[in-house]
C-alpha cells in the first residue's frame, strides 16, 4: 500500500506554531521523515520550531519551487509508492494553494495516493472572513499584470466583475510593490469600491481594515512596504 502524501500548513511569519496550529499538524509533521517543500532551509527551521529535537539529518528533503523542472518530479514521491508518508511544506500558510505543491498533490491522485489536508491559517481565507465581503462567492486572482496600463484594465475587470457580479475579488503584490499597488487602486476604482486591506495575518503587527475609495482617499492606510498583504475589492 502506498503511504499518506500529508499537506502540512506553515505559520504565516515569524510566530510560535502553537498560536495557529493544532496539535495534530505538529504531531503528524514529527512522525514524517520524507518531505516535499518549497525550500528546504525554511523548512528545517519550521521543524525545529515544532520540535527542537526533530531529526532533521535522518530526514529526506525534495524542493520543488518556480525554479522546479516539473518534467523531473516524478522521482519526489517514489517514498510515498514504497509505503511511507510522505509531508508538503509552504513556505507560508497552507500547501498547494497559491502554492506550488499544487503540482505534487496532481501526481499524488494520478498514482492513486491518498492525499490529507491538514487545517492551518491561509491568508486568503483569513483576510476574506475580515473583509466584510461576500463569502459565498469570491475569487483569488493572485497577482495583477505589473506594467501599469494593463493592471489598470485589469483592476477595471476586477472591479466589474466584483459588482455585477457580486463576488469578492481577492488579489496580491509583492510586499515592496504594496504602497504603489494601494495607490493605484485609489486613482483606478469608483468611488464606492470597497477595499479590504488585510496585512501581516496572524502576526502581532496584523492589521485589517475595510473602507470605499473614497474613505481610503481622506484616511491612508499603514505602512504596507515590504509587509505580506492580501487586497480585496467589493
Amino acid at each position: 500500500m502506498p503511504g499518506i502524501l500529508y499537506l502540512i500548513p506553515n505559520t504565516l511569519g515569524e510566530n510560535d506554531p502553537n498560536d495557529v496550529l493544532p496539535q495534530k499538524v505538529m504531531e503528524t509533521a514529527k512522525a514524517i521523515r520524507h518531505f516535499i517543500v518549497e525550500d528546504v532551509r525554511t523548512a528545517r527551521r519550521f521543524l525545529r520550531k515544532i520540535d527542537r529535537t526533530f531529526p532533521i539529518d535522518d530526514s529526506v528533503f525534495f524542493e520543488l519551487n518556480q525554479h522546479t523542472d516539473r518534467s523531473k518530479i516524478d522521482p519526489y514521491i517514489k517514498p510515498l509508492l514504497e509505503g511511507k508518508d510522505m509531508g508538503v511544506i509552504s513556505e507560508a500558510g497552507c500547501p498547494a494553494v497559491a502554492d506550488p505543491g499544487a503540482d505534487i498533490v496532481a501526481l499524488a491522485h494520478r498514482k492513486g495516493v491518498r492525499v490529507v489536508p491538514l487545517v492551518g491559517p491561509s491568508s486568503i481565507l483569513l483576510a476574506q472572513m475580515a473583509s466584510g465581503f461576500n463569502g459565498q462567492s469570491f475569487a483569488f486572482v493572485g497577482y495583477l499584470p505589473i506594467e501599469n496600463g494593463e493592471r489598470q484594465r485589469r483592476l477595471r475587470k476586477l472591479e466589474h466583475r466584483a459588482k455585477e457580479e457580486n463576488q469578492t475579488q481577492l488579489f496580491i503584490e509583492t510586499p515592496y510593490r504594496n504602497t504603489k499597488l494601494f495607490e493605484e487602486l485609489l486613482a483606478t476604482l469608483k468611488g464606492d469600491t470597497k477595499i479590504c486591506i488585510a496585512c501581516d495575518i496572524t502576526l502581532d503587527s496584523e492589521y485589517i481594515e475595510t473602507r470605499t475609495v473614497s474613505e481610503w482617499k481622506q484616511k491612508k492606510p499603514q505602512d504596507l512596504n515590504k509587509r505580506p498583504t492580501i487586497f480585496g475589492i467589493f
